[in-house]
C-alpha cells in the first residue's frame, strides 16, 4: 500500500502558476504541497531566453527563471515532491489524489498542469526545437527580427502569429496542410491583405534543415493532384508551430468541467473556481487564449487567494 499524507492545499504542476500559487499561499501559512509532474517547469524549461517578464531586464533562460521562482516558493515553505498525479478523486473533502509514490489528500487543491504544444513530430523538427523551431511567436519572434520565417497553421492563433511576425520579420511565409484555411473570415483578409505574408496552401513540412539552426524547410505537395508528394525548398530561418495546444488536463476527465479542447472551465468569471468547490484551476490548463509566463503567474496568485479565503470559509 501506497503511503498517505495528508495537507492544507495541494498544487498540482510546477510551472509559473504552479510556483506563484505555492509562493503565496505558503506565505499565508498554509503549508502547500507541490507534485511537480512530469516536467518541473512547465514548458519554460525548454524555452531558450524569456525577455518579456518584469524583472528581468538583460532577459533570462526559462530553466533559469524557473529555478528562482522554485527557491523562491521553497523559500516560504513550500514542499516540492517530485511525483506525478495520476488518478484524482474530488467527489469527497479531502480530495485525493493519487501519484507514482504516494496517495495524497488535500483540503484545497490548485491545478497548475500547464499545456502542451503540438510539434509535427519530425526528427529534424525536435532536433532543432529551441534552435529556430518554437511555438510561441510572442515568446520568441524577437530573436528573429529581419530574418525570413515559416508558420505552420491554418486557424486564427496561426494568423495571429504571423501578422504578429510582420512587425519585426523581413517576410513571413504561412504554411497549411489544406487548400483553404480554418480560421475566422475577418483573420484570413487580414493574412491575405498583409504584403509581407505569402500564403502556402496544400504544402506539408516533411524536413527541417540546418545543423545548429533552422536553414530551410521541405515542403511536400499535398494537394491530391499530379503533383501530389512533389517537395520543394523554402529558405527560412525560423519556423513557429501554431497548430494548437493540448491541455494537460487528462486526470480531471469526468472530475471537473471541462470545455471542447479539454481546458478547465472557471466557473465563476475573474477567478480561478471550478465547478468542484475548493477546487481551483490556473494557468495553461484553464487558459487557451494567453498561454504567457505573466498571465500564468498572475492567475497562479489568483487561485492561492481564491484558496486561502475558501479554506477561511470553510475549516
Amino acid at each position: 500500500m501506497a503511503d498517505t499524507r495528508h495537507c492544507k492545499v495541494l498544487i498540482l504542476g510546477a510551472g509559473p502558476a504552479g510556483y506563484t500559487a505555492a509562493l503565496y499561499t505558503a506565505r499565508a501559512d498554509l503549508k502547500p504541497v507541490m507534485l511537480a509532474g512530469p516536467e518541473p517547469g512547465g514548458q519554460l524549461t525548454t524555452t531558450t531566453e524569456v525577455e518579456n517578464f518584469p524583472g528581468y531586464p538583460k532577459g533570462v533562460t526559462g530553466p533559469e527563471m524557473m529555478e528562482e521562482f522554485r527557491e523562491q516558493a521553497e523559500r516560504f515553505g513550500t514542499e516540492i515532491i517530485y511525483d506525478l498525479a495520476n488518478e484524482v478523486d474530488l467527489s469527497v473533502r479531502p480530495f485525493r489524489v493519487v501519484g507514482d509514490s504516494a496517495v495524497y489528500t488535500a483540503d484545497a487543491l490548485i491545478v497548475s498542469t500547464g499545456a502542451s504544444a503540438k510539434y509535427l513530430g519530425l526528427p529534424s523538427e525536435q532536433r532543432l526545437r529551441n534552435k529556430g523551431v518554437t511555438a510561441c511567436a510572442t515568446c520568441d519572434g524577437a530573436f528573429f527580427r529581419g530574418q525570413h520565417v515559416a508558420v505552420i497553421g491554418g486557424g486564427d492563433t496561426a494568423m495571429e502569429e504571423a501578422q504578429y511576425l510582420t512587425r519585426m520579420c523581413a517576410s513571413v511565409h504561412l504554411i497549411h496542410r489544406r487548400d483553404s484555411f480554418r480560421a475566422s473570415k475577418v483573420m484570413q483578409t487580414r493574412v491575405f491583405e498583409n504584403p509581407k505574408i505569402t500564403v502556402h496552401f496544400n504544402r506539408t513540412v516533411t524536413e527541417v534543415l540546418g545543423d545548429d539552426g533552422v536553414a530551410g524547410l521541405v515542403l511536400a505537395d499535398t494537394s491530391g493532384g499530379p503533383t501530389e508528394g512533389q517537395t520543394e525548398r523554402l529558405d527560412v530561418t525560423g519556423m513557429f508551430l501554431a497548430i494548437g495546444h493540448v491541455p494537460n488536463s487528462q486526470p480531471f476527465v469526468g472530475k471537473l468541467d471541462l470545455d471542447d479542447a479539454g481546458y478547465i472551465k472557471i466557473a465563476r468569471p475573474g477567478s480561478t473556481y471550478t465547478n468542484v468547490p475548493g477546487v481551483f484551476a490556473c494557468g495553461d490548463v484553464a487558459d487557451k487564449v494567453y498561454r504567457q509566463a505573466i498571465t500564468a503567474a498572475g492567475t497562479g496568485c489568483m487561485a492561492a487567494i481564491d484558496a486561502e479565503r475558501w479554506l477561511a470559509e470553510h475549516p
